[in-house]
């Protein structure tokens, strides 16, 4: 069955027809690309997603920063910081790194599992449209560069006064939100609308 989609570059209407696995259609006025079917979208979307989800534990429970002040030594998880900045009033920051940091990237995991495994079915269709919405726009919400440009400033600040040291989280932090990148971004929408047989041969 043809398709037809608007170039969002010059507005021209461009019946794409049915693309298979790994090609794209680019419009014929301005050559912007205007949709790619994506290869292997399933099993990439699956893979990425089950990997950033088993170092979702170890980016919360290992300490992302180790601090040494005059001899006292001390370790802090995100779950330590949203605390802190609740302890110190600052209660509306510590709901924003909780939402984005811990809640927000567990819900896209989630969600991109159930998209992947109600791929080919015909059932909550614009549910599932929705859902695959709300994930790519949180998309640009993830902290990483927050957390780093923190660590920068710390390091920074305290270089004199204390050790101030990345933990092990960081590193899984920064995976976890890469490896989430990468999966929404591998997801073709497209599976949510496929017949089944179609989704099937497509995935």
């Amino acid at each position: 069955m043809p398709g037809v989609v608007l170039c969002r570059s010059c507005d021209l209407v461009i019946e794409t027809g049915d693309l298979e696995p790994g090609t794209k259609a680019v419009c014929p006025r301005c050559r912007s690309k205007v949709y790619e079917r994506k290869l292997n979208s399933l099993q990439r979307t699956t893979a990425l997603s089950l990997a950033a989800l088993v170092l979702y534990v170890p980016a919360n429970i290992y300490p992302i920063l180790r601090m040494e002040l005059y001899g006292a030594y001390s370790e802090s998880t995100v779950w330590d910081g949203c605390v802190r900045l609740f302890q110190d009033d600052m209660w509306f920051i510590a709901v924003i790194v909780f939402l984005a940091s811990i809640l927000i990237p567990l819900l896209k995991l989630l969600g991109l599992f159930f998209l992947v495994a109600t791929a080919g079915s015909t059932h909550w269709q614009r549910e599932r449209t929705r859902i695959y919405q709300v994930i790519d726009v949180i998309g640009p919400w993830a902290m990483l560069d927050v957390f780093l440009l923190a660590i920068l400033v710390a390091v920074v600040k305290l270089e004199q006064l204390a050790t101030v040291l990345p933990g092990p989280g960081i590193v899984a932090f920064a995976s976890v939100v890469i490896l989430t990148i990468l999966a929404s971004q591998s997801f073709d929408p497209r599976l949510i609308w496929d017949e089944p047989q179609a989704s099937d041969q497509r995935a």
